[in-house]
C-alpha cells in the first residue's frame, strides 16, 4: 500500500505543477530544394488544460488516501 501513497504523491505533485508551469513546444518548418534548405523554427509554451490538471490532482489525492488506508497491524 505504500506504493499507492508514493504514486499518489507523484501524481499530485505533477497535477499542481501543471497549473503553473508551461510546457515548451518547438516546431521546425522547413523546405528543401536540391541542396538548399530554408527553414524556420517556432517555439511556444502552453499550459495544460485546467481540467486535466484538476483530474491529476484528484487522482493523486485518491491514490494517497488509498495508500494511507492500508491494513493496520
Amino acid at each position: 500500500m505504500k506504493a499507492f501513497l508514493a504514486a499518489g504523491l507523484v501524481v499530485l505533485g505533477l497535477g499542481v505543477l501543471s497549473f503553473f508551469v508551461p510546457l515548451p513546444h518547438r516546431e521546425d518548418h522547413s523546405m528543401t530544394v536540391g541542396d538548399f534548405r530554408l527553414g524556420v523554427q517556432t517555439q511556444s509554451s502552453e499550459r495544460v488544460s485546467p481540467a486535466v490538471s484538476l483530474v491529476l490532482v484528484l487522482v493523486g489525492a485518491g491514490l494517497m488516501l488509498a495508500g494511507g488506508r492500508g491494513p493496520r497491524s
